[in-house]
């Protein structure tokens, strides 16, 4: 959500201009040895919020601070208030951790934590102070070290809007990149040797309500967007060139790429490179937004066209579900796979505050068999670009638009209908599980919370592969080939052949481009599974605007 202004971008940007524009860095593993045995699964974690001021009983107008409520309905709860602007107490952040701790640690390969560590500067009575926010983020890294890193299990922080880094974070900074880290707080790191790899971006380069920064103008090749594009850039033609090596990229960073989001210029060079690197890059995480949702970054958003034409806008007086809809609704009727050479597919999870909605986190799980149908060295085919060519080139002669993005990116694009993003083999995201607190303010000393399943992508079928025709489930079935561990499921989907489809509504048979163009084409006419997409993204509160 949006915060306080950004004391902290003056720092970031003093520190970037001296980062290097496209630094050339050794590959670094995240393991000194491999797994013993993958699961097949990873943890998206976000916007945390920890609030030491928190207080239980006081009213949720001075942002759960002080005050007894006029109104029972406005006081703040043991746990946690949902749907308020109180943040976390720390009770709510402790326990979130120790409940993974305990019961998803071991499940998992890797886990990505997309920022925002400390509360927001909500309450003029108590001002947040930058010893306030590093205590904050150095409080939450330190149990995230004892939660994960203690088992080997990688952590990849991305810097949110709230949040200061610098030696808070370098336990989890592979050193080949912590000179970039230090200077820009973008790195990249092989989760899984020689396959895997996650690029963590400083997405406050290119947010548009850091005014500290130019917005990518093609103009200034110096400007820290600009900067930080040039080194991903870099990173993913390196990864994409590593041959049986790392082929398969996850993106991950803060605030989401959209067009409210990002400066107009920052968002053609990111979008540019989310299609151009197709074919390396399985998905885009992200947080900020506390609001679950997925969105598409499209060919036609490096066209010229008028602002009537952008879909995607969170700035939107509509609000975002009904701009999601207009999007999903302009998508092709019928398309091909030349069609998806044009998309990338975008996450945005929900938070663990409270604020606006309900404690959540995800769980994907990926394919993590040994077959890989893209061959080595084979060409890839490449995009087609949507829009007049011929048109564009006139309007590239225009002072308006010559000296803009738009009209400098032209490189050939790697798309393949066989990649992992478009086709389900190693790596490709299968789907996930989402998990969050539904009766957070009926907790208290005596009766704690719990974390529940919300919903899930998976068809029903799929959470039991290792049944037997008879519908019992086969001794010899491995706990690590299901893509959510039976315990972690509610008991009417344990059984194999039953279970209730509310918890399961999307039947996505993996999270390739395609699945995702389907489910939202589904989602734009059914209005029955409409209504329930909006629900999960609200959690049952109504939309902020």
């Amino acid at each position: 959500m949006l915060a306080s202004p950004l004391f902290f971008c003056s720092i970031l940007l003093s520190l970037s201009a001296t980062v290097l524009s496209s630094p050339a860095q050794a590959p670094f593993n995240a393991h000194s040895n491999p797994p013993k045995k993958l699961h097949g699964r990873f943890l998206h974690i976000t916007d945390i919020h920890p609030d030491p001021h928190y207080t239980p009983g006081t009213s949720t107008a001075t942002a759960c601070h002080r005050s007894k409520p006029a109104k029972h309905k406005d006081e703040s709860h043991y746990f946690g208030t949902p749907y308020s602007d109180c943040d976390s107490p720390f009770r709510l952040t402790n326990f979130t951790l120790d409940y993974l701790d305990e019961h998803w640690a071991d499940d998992i390969d890797f886990v990505l934590w997309t920022g925002d560590n400390a509360r927001h500067d909500n309450d003029r009575e108590i001002p947040r102070t930058p010893p306030e926010i590093y205590d904050l983020n150095r409080a939450v890294a330190a149990k995230m070290k004892k939660v994960f890193s203690s088992r080997g299990i990688p952590v990849v922080p991305s810097l949110g809007n709230n949040d200061i880094w610098r030696k808070i974070w370098s336990s989890f900074i592979p050193f080949p990149h912590l000179q970039v880290f230090q200077r820009g707080a973008y790195y990249a790191v092989e989760v899984i040797p020689d396959e895997l790899a996650v690029i963590s971006l400083n997405t406050l380069y290119f947010y548009d309500s850091n005014k500290v920064v130019a917005g990518c103008p093609y103009t200034d090749r110096n400007d820290p967007g600009n900067l930080e594009l040039d080194w991903m850039e870099v990173q993913l033609d390196m990864y994409r060139s590593r041959g049986m090596q790392v082929r398969s990229v996850w993106i991950s960073g803060h605030v989401p790429p959209s067009p409210g989001n990002y400066f107009p210029e920052c968002y053609v060079r990111y979008a540019e490179l989310a299609l151009r690197y197709q074919d390396t890059i399985l998905g885009h995480v992200y947080g900020h937004m506390n609001v679950d949702h997925f969105f598409f970054l499209e060919s036609i958003d490096l066209e010229i066209v008028s602002d009537d034409k952008r879909q995607y806008d969170t700035s939107s007086e509509e609000g975002l579900f009904q701009t999601l809809m207009k999007e999903f609704e302009a998508l092709p009727k019928e398309a091909n796979e030349a069609d998806l050479d044009n998309y990338a597919v975008v996450n945005v999870g929900p938070a663990v505050v409270p604020n606006p909605y309900v404690p959540t986190f995800r769980i994907f799980s990926y394919n993590n068999t040994e077959k890989m149908l893209t061959k080595t060295g084979s060409k890839r085919q490449h995009g087609h670009r949507r829009g007049d060519r011929k048109d564009k080139d006139t309007q590239c002669q225009m002072d308006e638009y010559k000296d803009t993005w738009r009209c400098h990116l032209n490189r050939e694009r790697y798309s393949d209908s066989d990649s992992p993003s478009r086709r389900n083999q190693r790596f490709t995201p299968l789907g996930f599980a989402q998990y969050y607190i539904r009766n957070l303010e009926q907790a208290n000393k005596t009766h704690g919370p719990g974390f529940e399943l919300e919903y899930l992508t998976y068809p029903l079928e799929s959470l039991h592969p290792g049944t037997s025709s008879s519908g019992v489930g086969s001794e010899e079935a491995d706990d690590f080939v299901y893509p959510i561990p039976v315990r972690h499921l509610p008991e009417s989907l344990r059984r194999p052949g039953i279970g209730d489809s509310y918890y399961a509504p999307y039947g996505m048979e993996d999270l390739t481009i395609g699945s995702y163009m389907g489910l939202a084409k589904n989602v734009a006419k059914r209005r029955k599974l409409q209504r329930l997409f909006r629900q999960y993204m609200f959690q049952g509160g109504e939309e902020e605007k």
